[in-house]
């Protein structure tokens, strides 16, 4: 495995006050950059981003509401502000060509990102985007009304990073993700609180940011021209249906399935999908 040493931090300002860090991971050659899912955040990417050569440049960030961003209060979680932050980091990046990589939320964003400014991604791979079809989900799904309603629930305190890492671990979804994903996600999504730590993404934050799904990004599909590679896992849940559909809507889109994987297959076998992300990127160029 390709160790890099860890990223270097840089904020960079986004539209409405919003202040985002930018994770640069280093190395050479072509630029990608890593969008996370709702309520992760841009170190989720660590096992991802060591596991491929050095002829990748790697750079990660935290949207809007996530990780170490800062916000106002009261701002709202529109997806439209997530495609603004990435396009700030492409601002902020300046270089030629940019190729993306996004899992779930991530994977929209980049594609809003493309329809707000076409041309801006020379490539892209999106593991089950949210794009939300209204000729299949009903207008009660279509706003994560229970995913909604879950995020509320979370558990959001935990007397350590230890104790959150074993509760995680004990259930699903992540009982099955490799350890390695696991601990990035805990250790760079929780900070030091009174009680021991705390989500840095709290479940108010997630549930607005289900709530605050988009449509438009479906009804615009055809005018993405960047060549897209969709994959899917093989639960049969609601973002693996709507898979195969985004890509065959893209102009220059290609599907590929993994049925042993889930909706989070970037944390069950980082190893595979960096493999994945690596060649896929590779032939588009």
């Amino acid at each position: 495995m390709n160790q890099r040493v860890s990223p270097k931090v840089t904020m960079v300002e986004s539209s409405g006050g919003v202040v985002i860090p930018v994770h640069d991971y280093g190395g050479s050659g072509d630029t990608i950059i890593f969008c996370h899912a709702t309520g992760f955040h841009g170190r989720y990417w660590d096992p991802i981003c060591e596991r491929l050569p050095d002829g990748f440049r790697c750079v990660s960030l935290d949207f809007r509401g996530h990780g170490d961003s800062s916000i106002p209060d009261g701002l709202s979680m529109d997806w439209i502000g997530m495609a603004e932050d990435l396009l700030c980091v492409v601002d902020h990046l300046d270089i030629e060509p940019v190729l993306a990589v996004g899992h779930s939320m991530g994977g929209s964003s980049i594609l809003l990102a493309e329809q707000i400014r076409p041309r801006t991604f020379t490539a892209a791979w999106l593991f089950e985007p949210i794009v939300i079809s209204p000729e299949i989900f009903a207008e009660k799904n279509s706003k994560g009304s229970g995913l909604a309603a879950a995020a509320r629930k979370r558990k959001e305190t935990f007397a350590s990073r230890e104790e959150a890492y074993e509760r995680y671990a004990s259930r699903p979804p992540f009982s099955e993700v490799d350890s390695s994903a696991l601990w990035a996600y805990v250790n760079y999504g929780f900070r030091d609180h009174a009680e021991g730590v705390i989500l840095k993404c709290r479940g108010e934050t997630e549930a607005q940011v289900f709530e605050s799904s988009l449509t438009t990004i479906y009804e615009n599909l055809s005018t993405v021209q960047a060549s897209v590679t969709v994959a899917g896992g093989g639960d049969k849940e609601g973002p693996a249906q709507i898979a195969p559909k985004i890509a065959q809507e893209l102009v220059n889109g290609r599907f590929e399935m993994f049925p042993e994987l889930t909706h989070f297959a970037p944390m069950e076998d980082p190893d595979f999908i960096a493999t994945k992300i690596r060649n896929e990127l590779i032939r588009t160029l």
